[in-house]
């Protein structure tokens, strides 16, 4: 059970949540908090005194003052009029996922709402009814309005949502568990509406994505050192100590534990080849930079998972009107996120290119065909990388500097988050294919290999691989095998092939 208290929900909890079904509840805390700044609330209201999106319109709008008659009708004409999402729906995941999240948030009890709002999220995960959302509409200014206006749609019983395995009217969902619909009040409306937490559960998903194959792309490079007979001298961990980024520090340590009695040269000098070409020698610099990029996202998306991102919020019997709803905090950090996984899948592509040019690849056969000539191999493998690396250049242009003013012009710097959040998804998907392929080429290149010996911890690695994407012999249809094996980067089969924490954060420098 994830207990949800406004202040310490993890990305994994998240992902269990989101992936594993696992159950959610609102603390004893979190609906101690919720009733406090909701007794204040109503008190608001009964006052008669303006407060923005308790009794007066929003947006643009805001200066229109509401009759008490008005504003539990205005709370519901804010959701219907604010679903306006367009596109295929949100992948089921990601609903969960916005979900817990927006639970937690309203936990903290800064929302001014009643307790029910919140654990009626938490029925909705528990009893796994998923409102359909459309996944574009938001600019990320206000939150991402759009996408949880479709989400507060199935609690009052309007719109659609999936369960049991089919999307059906909501009111059905609800009623074929036991729920009736809500009846929204004062500010509960508002409060289900701002937020980041769809662009934040794409980046906490695509996080977790990213972490597996980070693991996936490392364990390939090691392969291709093993396929290119490389010098492994450039992973000494006196070079990094001297210039210690800590996911350098990091790259280089685990690939001196992936490459761990390998028989490939240890020393300078012993290979006729002095140092190697940037994309076997530099993997630590390149690599480590990446890792250092998705260390610092984690970090600025947990510190999002426990925020109060909802305007206006209730504190100490005040109520304040500000900007936490606003993406950028998401939208840079996503952003950067997409340019840096252009690094690890553009390294990679450079690496399988060199495994199948017979003028790069240390005596294998040509594109690592039986018969070259009379087969092709991986020619056309390559060319495949490098058409998925020349759209991952494309999507790595951050949508965060394109704003676009919105609302009368009320909202007149949006964040563009959301659109951040849909492209790294895609690049995600991208980038896995491409070290799939690696992992292709390099565990076929140590096939045609007889003069290397493997390390260890490389063995088990082709092992597993093997188990899920075996061997060929002559010219195949390629596409099966590399989806295969793009399915066993996904599945994490290689995530523990260390098992000496590949995933730590280093806490020093390993000399």
């Amino acid at each position: 059970m994830v207990q949800l208290d406004g202040k310490s929900l993890k990305l994994e909890e998240v992902i269990a949540v989101s992936y594993s079904n696992a159950k959610v509840c609102i603390s004893p805390s979190g609906i101690e908090n919720m009733s406090s700044s909701r007794r204040f609330v109503e008190a608001a209201v009964r006052s008669g005194q303006p407060v923005y999106a308790l009794n007066t319109g929003v947006g643009l709008l805001a200066d229109i003052a509401l009759d008490t008659s008005e504003i539990e009708a205005m709370q519901v004409n804010l959701v219907r009029s604010h679903c306006c999402g367009v596109g295929e729906p949100l992948e089921r995941e990601v609903v969960r996922g916005l979900m817990v999240i927006r639970a937690n948030v309203l936990a903290k009890g800064c929302s001014g709402i009643r307790p029910v709002i919140a654990e009626r999220l938490c029925d909705l995960l528990n009893y796994d009814i998923t409102p359909v959302i459309p996944a574009r509409g938001s600019v990320g200014a206000s939150g991402d309005l759009a996408p949880l206006a479709h989400m507060a749609l199935t609690l009052i019983g309007e719109g659609e949502a999936e369960f049991e395995g089919e999307v059906r009217p909501a009111l059905d969902c609800l009623r074929a568990v036991g729920l009736e619909p809500l009846k929204l009040e004062a500010k509960e409306g508002i409060s289900l509406l701002n937020g980041t937490q769809a662009m934040l559960s794409i980046a906490c998903l695509q996080m977790h994505e990213l972490e597996k194959l980070f693991v996936a792309a490392q364990t390939a490079a090691a392969l291709t050192m093993e396929a290119l007979r490389g010098t492994p001298v450039a992973f000494d961990a006196r070079l990094h100590a001297v210039r210690p980024h800590p996911g350098q520090i990091h790259s280089a340590a685990h690939m001196r534990r992936l490459l761990a009695d390998s028989g490939i040269p240890r020393m300078q000098g012993q290979s006729r080849r002095i140092q190697d070409a940037y994309c076997l020698r530099c993997i630590p610099q390149v690599h480590g930079a990446a890792w250092d990029a998705l260390r610092e996202a984690r970090r600025v998306f947990e510190i999002e998972l426990n925020s109060a991102t909802d305007n206006p919020l209730v504190f100490d019997e005040e109520i304040l009107s500000g900007g936490n709803f606003h993406g950028a905090p998401l939208a840079l950090s996503i952003d950067f996120l997409a340019i840096a996984l252009c690094q690890l899948a553009g390294i990679s592509e450079r690496r399988i290119e060199r495994l199948v040019n017979p003028s790069l690849n240390e005596g294998l056969p040509a594109f690592l065909a039986a018969s070259p000539g009379l087969e092709s191999g991986l020619m056309m493998a390559q060319v495949t990388a490098a058409a998925l690396f020349a759209e991952m250049r494309v999507l790595a242009t951050p949508a965060s500097v394109g704003s676009l003013p919105t609302s009368g012009n009320q909202e007149d710097f949006v964040s563009m988050g959301m659109t951040s959040a849909l492209k790294l998804a895609q690049s995600v998907d991208l980038a896995r294919k491409i070290v799939a392929i690696e992992l292709l080429a390099a565990t076929r290149a140590i096939d045609l290999r007889e003069d290397v010996s493997t390390a260890p911890v490389l063995r088990e690695a082709i092992r597993r691989f093997r188990d899920h994407v075996p061997g060929w012999t002559q010219d195949c249809v390629l596409s099966g095998p590399i989806s295969k094996a793009e399915k066993f980067i996904a599945d994490g089969w290689l995530s523990d092939i260390d098992l000496q924490d590949a995933m730590a954060q280093p806490s020093g420098v390993e000399v």
